[in-house]
Parts: structure tokens; sequence; C-alpha cells
């Protein structure tokens, strides 16, 4: 069955520490705490990259971007969806509409919301929601321990595309 779109989903989750930058959606969120990462750790894009291989059925993060080799250590997450958005584009696919939501106790994600959705549209083509939430307290991510982050993509074929 030929489908001209398709939907993907994405999770992921870090461990935080005092001390580095920590990224989240593109943006340094905090300079006085990091995820505990092999890349800089950047759950929104990590679950976005997830999102998108789902939609293609293209595995994972950890089957592309293995952190099993030294290439990707310390490299910005971006790096990572801008590389699966190019292998997207070349399949004849682009993203139509992403949903993030980011769970963190710390830092206030609120001031840094715009700034995520404009870069995370400029990375992907698409329109981009990002929200931001705490777990209340609950599990690690309550506990300030983790930020997570869950990611849905819709992709569309693209116009005049083949493939």
């Amino acid at each position: 069955m030929d489908i001209p779109y398709r939907v993907g989903h994405g999770y992921d989750i870090h461990r935080i520490a005092a001390g580095g930058r920590l990224m989240i959606g593109g943006v340094a969120v905090s300079e006085s705490m990091s995820a505990i990462a092999h890349s800089d750790g950047d759950v929104a894009i990590h679950a976005l990259v997830d999102a998108i291989l789902g939609a293609m059925g293209w595995g994972d993060i950890g089957q592309m971007f293995p952190n099993s080799d030294a290439k990707w250590k310390g490299v910005a997450s971006r790096v990572f969806l801008e590389a699966v958005c190019a292998k997207l584009s070349e399949a004849g696919w682009g993203v139509a509409n992403v949903d993030v939501t980011i769970m963190a106790e710390q830092p206030k994600l609120g001031p840094f919301r715009e700034t995520m959705v404009s870069g995370l549209a400029k990375m992907t083509g698409g329109t981009v929601n990002v929200k931001a939430g705490t777990n209340e307290q609950c599990d690690a991510v309550g506990r300030g321990e983790a930020v997570a982050a869950h990611a849905v993509v819709l992709v569309a074929k693209l116009p005049g595309s083949a493939r």
C-alpha cells in the first residue's frame, strides 16, 4: 500500500549531573548541569530522531549513531537530526509536523521554548510544537535526577517523488 504519510514516535531519557551544559531542543538551557550521555545528551532531539527513524522503519538512533563509536563522543545532537533529515529528503520524504513534550523538574524551560521551536523547525523543515512539564516529583525526572522527552512526527511524501 502506497500511503503518502507516516507517523513516528520517539522517547529518550538521560540522567543529569552537576556542572557542564544541558542541551535540550538544540538550546543550552543550563550552564550548571548536563546530561550524562555519549553525545551532548539532548533528549528532545534524540526523541525526534527516533520518531523520524520510526516513521520510516529505519530502526533507532542507537543503530544509526551507536554510542560504541568514538566519532559520536560529545557530538552535538543536531548533527544526528540534520543527517536523518537529509536521509529522509533523499528518500523523497519530508517532515510535515513535529510535537515534542519535554519532562524536566529543572531548569524551567518556558524561557527557551520559542528558540527551541524555531531551531527545530529550521532543522526539520516542518511545523514544530514544544511543550514542557514536570513529573510532579514522581520518579527520577520528578526528583530532578533526569530529563526526558517524547516526540511524535508526521512525515509526508514530497510532491513529485516517485519513491
